[in-house]
């Protein structure tokens, strides 16, 4: 290389050197400049959303607004940081009332959301509840229903309207194919006057509904089928107050089928508990129902004029809506769920449009679809049941007296109860099973003529699943996941 190549380079780098401090040096100059306008920007953006006038909207910050709700009608709302967090709301204090329940709701409807209201004075931010009403706007829309018939005729020819749209609204007009798969069984468990087999049925290809059969020992004849589908309880239909009522009844000489909801139990080998949540379920676990019934009503030991379906809670709304669409059940008794009031709330409850049928229609309706057909309906002090006697019970009466039947609708209250499945629930079921379908209580009955469970053992519940320990014996055509069991319906999206 030439002696002389890399002379230039001093020149190059002074150069460089002298430009760049230059431009720092201009930076510098502008540095005040630019912090001036970012300080300016920031006020004016704070003056802006601060001052109230037309030009923004009159537009508040939803914590701000809640403060001075709380100081102006002196009451406390509970929420926390990341309920108001950004939220904004326009015209906020020209949605102010008198009156603070009338305010809250003003200012929280455009947000979708709500208050509950925990006590006189206390209040707790919430989302907007679709499913939840207040006790006197669900009496009022029953009321509204029930001026739309007045008679048996006028009733058969609303419900006539109602039935097609529930199957169109759940995907399932036409029904999908059935499929000729033999049911998947385990080792029939024997026990003090009952056993006990799991049992899966292929709904769709690949997609497995899973229980248990409860039978009695040694009863001749046809005898009758208790369904028997599990609620949104924690240890799913595993739980000993489940195994215990469908023990009794199965001592008492029914078949009790006890099965899981849609991603729910067992099915959780196939999909995810999020799953569960998908507006998908309501129709998987429906058509599980349908292809139940069709499985029972083939075997020749079931008296097709006995059979018929009680569960609580979410199993409870399943239990309205299967009676309502499948007269092969003959007797309902919906646990804890019915309400006009309460929706369910959970998308395998109201997640497909059942509502909107015929125009129009709630849970209690759907429940009257029922008549004449035997109903118990069973509610407590502490949840959306609290109010049945009052005004839903009295409606189903005047339903069922249509048919000169008012006393086939029952409804036992207990007041001082909760939410879930206990033991004066199950016993309002066994006598009401007793009574329409002539079981023999005194074989779970004591000496002094109450019930007795202690009889009935309780399994682990690995010993209810139908697939192994592990999901080993799941076979290997099963879906797995929901985005494989959605194209099984192309038009859920």
């Amino acid at each position: 290389m030439r002696e002389g190549s890399f002379a230039f380079i001093p020149t190059v780098i002074s150069t460089v050197v002298e430009k760049s401090f230059k431009l720092v040096s201009q930076s510098f100059l502008l540095l005040p400049r630019i912090m001036g306008i970012v300080v300016f920007l920031s006020l004016f953006t704070r003056l802006s959303a601060q001052t109230q006038n037309t030009d923004n909207l009159y537009k508040k910050p939803l914590v701000d607004v809640l403060k001075e709700i709380q100081t102006r009608f002196n009451v406390q709302i509970k929420y926390s940081e990341p309920q108001v967090k950004d939220k904004w709301l326009n015209y906020a204090e020209w949605r102010f009332r008198a009156d603070v329940d009338e305010t809250l709701k003003n200012v929280l409807a455009p947000l979708d959301m709500k208050v509950n209201k925990e006590k006189p004075g206390v209040y707790k931010l919430k989302e907007y509840e679709y499913y939840r009403w207040e006790p006197k706007d669900g009496w009022a829309y029953l009321d509204t229903l029930a001026t739309k018939y007045t008679d048996k005729s006028s009733w058969e020819k609303r419900k006539a309207e109602i039935k097609p749209e529930l199957y169109k609204a759940l995907l399932l007009s036409p029904l999908p194919a059935k499929l000729n798969s033999k049911p998947i069984t385990t080792t029939k468990r024997v026990f003090n006057g009952y056993s006990v087999e799991n049992i899966a049925l292929e709904i769709l290809p690949g997609v497995w509904i899973n229980g248990s059969l409860y039978k009695p020992l040694n009863v001749k004849g046809k005898i009758p089928v208790i369904l028997s589908p599990d609620g949104h309880w924690e240890k799913q239909r595993y739980r000993a107050d489940c195994q215990l009522r469908c023990a009794t009844i199965a001592r008492m000489g029914a078949m009790a089928f006890s099965y899981d909801l849609f991603a729910w139990g067992e099915s959780m080998l196939q999909f995810k508990y999020e799953d569960h949540r998908r507006s998908l379920a309501q129709t998987v676990q429906t058509l599980g129902g349908i292809r139940i019934l069709d499985y029972f009503s083939s075997l020749k030991e079931t008296d097709t004029d006995r059979i018929g379906i009680s569960g609580g809670s979410g199993a409870g709304s399943h239990s309205i809506l299967m009676t309502a669409m499948d007269d092969r059940i003959k007797l309902s008794a919906p646990v804890v769920a019915m309400s006009s009031y309460f929706y369910g709330g959970c998308p395998c409850e109201s997640g497909m449009p059942i509502h909107q049928c015929g125009g129009g229609t709630d849970n209690v309706e759907l429940a009257a679809m029922a008549a004449p057909r035997p109903q118990l309906l069973v509610s407590d002090g502490s949840d959306w049941t609290a109010h049945t006697p009052e005004h839903d019970f009295p409606y189903l009466q005047k339903m069922y007296g249509y048919y000169g039947v008012s006393s086939n609708v029952e409804n036992v209250h207990l007041p001082t109860e909760k939410h879930d499945f206990g033991i004066n629930k199950r016993i309002a079921l066994y006598d009401f099973l007793i009574k329409n379908f002539k079981l023999n209580g005194s074989l779970v009955k004591d000496k002094a003529g109450k019930y007795d469970e202690s009889e009935v053992t309780i399994e682990k519940e690995n010993a209810l699943y139908v697939f192994g320990d592990k999901g080993e014996k799941l076979p290997k055509n099963a879906v797995i996941g929901f985005e494989n069991l959605e194209r099984l319906f192309p038009f859920s999206n």
